[in-house]
């Protein structure tokens, strides 16, 4: 687990350190990451079998560099059949860490599962009662960390529109919208695809998206956005909130009005 308060600079070395194939990556890369102002480290797949003794995990380290640009290195952390040794390698891409997995385990690929995916079902039930369902049926969130495909642009800029539209008066507040200012990289997911039912007797669509946001200190704040047309006047209206629960209850809430 890393160090919330570690330096890039320290996270790095301690990285390129403990990897035994370090030296195998390119010059010009290394040199670049010597420039990073600022990293985030995310799980990106794990597989653990005890029966057979094999334990690895695949991490991304993602590193914000000072000509704006970014660069990731993908790190395999694992264990062999009948050791209980943890050896660690770095890599300069996925495919990379991917042939690593086939050359180690004899596998093909190292790629993650995808997540459940939510299709509903033919007999649907009506109305509010077709957006409970599905709200109550989505799977509960996984253990790990989500994998991230983090965009690095105007990321301090996104939050703060995205805070300006939201509608609700219990949205997040000045301390949330002062943290997410050393935002520099974001990633936007639908967590819940548009929906239709009735409220007040008109069609009503709702949408759940999550903002994901990485600040300067590698610190991960998410904000969720609901989008729907449960108004009095049929008019499109955001509402934003700082955790899944809170936004889902409130699309439980609207699809419950008449």
């Amino acid at each position: 687990m890393s160090d919330p308060y570690e330096t890039t600079e320290a996270h790095l070395e301690r990285l390129l350190g403990r990897a035994l194939n370090s030296f195998d990556l390119p010059d010009r890369l290394v040199e670049r990451l010597g420039t990073a102002l600022a990293h985030s480290s995310s799980l990106y797949t794990t597989h653990h079998s005890p029966e057979a003794g094999i334990w690895r995990e695949t991490h991304r380290h993602t590193y914000l560099l000072t000509d704006g640009g970014s660069v990731s290195l993908w790190e395999l952390a694992y264990r062999l059949e009948g050791d209980r040794t943890v050896r660690h390698e770095v890599f300069a891409s996925k495919a990379e860490t991917c042939l690593a997995v086939t050359r180690l385990f004899g596998e093909a690929s190292a790629g993650a599962s995808p997540d459940p995916v939510l299709v509903p079902g033919e007999d649907e039930p009506e109305g509010g009662m077709a957006l409970l369902s599905a709200l109550y049926a989505a799977p509960a969130p996984a253990p790990v960390r989500r994998h991230r495909e983090y965009a690095v642009e105007d990321s301090a800029d996104h939050a703060r529109r995205v805070l300006r539209r939201a509608e609700n008066a219990d949205r997040p507040g000045e301390g949330v919208a002062t943290l997410l200012r050393s935002a520099y990289a974001h990633q936007i997911t639908q967590a819940f695809g548009a929906r239709q039912c009735l409220a007040d007797g008109r069609g009503a669509g709702f949408s759940l998206y999550e903002h994901a946001f990485v600040l300067l200190d590698g610190t991960e704040v998410s904000l969720w956005e609901v989008e729907h047309t449960a108004t009095p006047d049929g008019r499109h209206m955001c509402e934003v909130y700082e955790s899944e629960a809170a936004a889902r209850g409130a699309m439980e809430l609207r699809a419950r009005v008449r």
